[in-house]
């Protein structure tokens, strides 16, 4: 540390370049993570919501949800009354001064189907059959829209484990440059130690040392940097959540992402020394 603290100025450049290096992917990995969980509820949501024919009264209603809850491929039937859906729909739109003006009720009684737990094949076919029904005048299925975003959420996966490997590439890169010109500036001095009979383990030492300084103060800086973009947008983003009727809280990174981005941090910084130091000792330019 006294040696690291002889040359601030580049001591800091190198924790802060690890440090941006180290906090992208935490922060990605927080920023998908909220996404995953935002989405889970509508991804896992295999209902239909089929309307029915204006025309058809309460009774009839009543005696359709029955007949599906009969069927073995159907789990749940639930019904929603067209005063229902005014009540929910004046609610949330605003507009309830609007539907004072409405001379009658334009909703219709509306059914949310649950089917069996089973494969695309068993709900294709329900779909088809309720479609085809008299009494029904449309049904709802966002089966693509959520294949959609199961799809984007894989992708921005992949793309995390990618962005991860591209920057640990980095902050080996930067530790074993930053080592490299430490051992140059102290060539003179190594070449002493080897004289009176130092081992490479003894030389190589020191750097190592310093790489994982490096590692561990680069993670605390990307940790802090993390820390200071979710206090930035947690209140933008929570006002916007709010403004859709979202209930869903934002998190950040746990004790658990913390410790694990310091450890890797110091793993890599470690690594890039002994990669650098090692290259060095072997190629006889350490002491020449």
């Amino acid at each position: 540390m006294r040696r690291l603290a002889t040359r601030p100025w580049a001591t800091i450049l190198t924790v802060l370049v690890v440090g941006i290096a180290l906090a992208l992917p935490l922060l990605f990995h927080v920023i998908l993570d909220n996404a995953r969980q935002l989405t889970s509820g509508l991804r896992e949501a295999r209902e239909f919501t089929v309307f029915l024919e204006p025309a058809l009264d309460a009774r009839t209603a009543s005696a359709f949800a029955a007949e599906l809850g009969d069927r073995g491929d159907v789990t749940a039937v639930a019904m929603r009354t067209p005063e229902q859906g005014l009540a929910e729909f004046r609610q949330l739109s605003g507009f309830s001064e609007a539907l004072d003006v409405l001379q009658h009720n334009p909703l219709p009684s509306v059914l949310v189907v649950t089917p069996q737990a089973g494969g695309s094949a068993e709900n294709a076919a329900l779909l088809a059959e309720l479609k085809a029904d008299a009494r029904v005048d449309m049904v709802q299925y966002d089966a693509a829209w959520r294949q959609r975003l199961s799809a984007v959420l894989g992708f921005g996966e992949r793309a995390m484990l990618a962005l991860i490997a591209l920057l640990a590439v980095a902050t080996l890169l930067i530790v074993g440059n930053t080592v490299r010109m430490d051992i140059q500036g102290r060539a003179e001095e190594i070449a002493v130690l080897q004289l009176i009979g130092a081992s490479d383990a003894f030389v190589r030492r020191p750097f190592l040392y310093a790489g994982m300084w490096y590692g561990l103060l680069g993670g605390g800086f990307a940790l802090l940097a993390v820390a200071v973009v979710e206090l930035a947008v947690r209140t933008p983003a929570q006002e916007l959540l709010a403004s859709y009727q979202n209930r869903f809280e934002l998190h950040g990174f746990g004790i658990a992402e913390a410790g694990a981005l310091l450890a890797i941090g110091v793993v890599l910084g470690w690594l890039g020394a002994w990669l650098v130091s090692t290259g060095h000792l072997r190629a006889g330019r350490i002491g020449n």
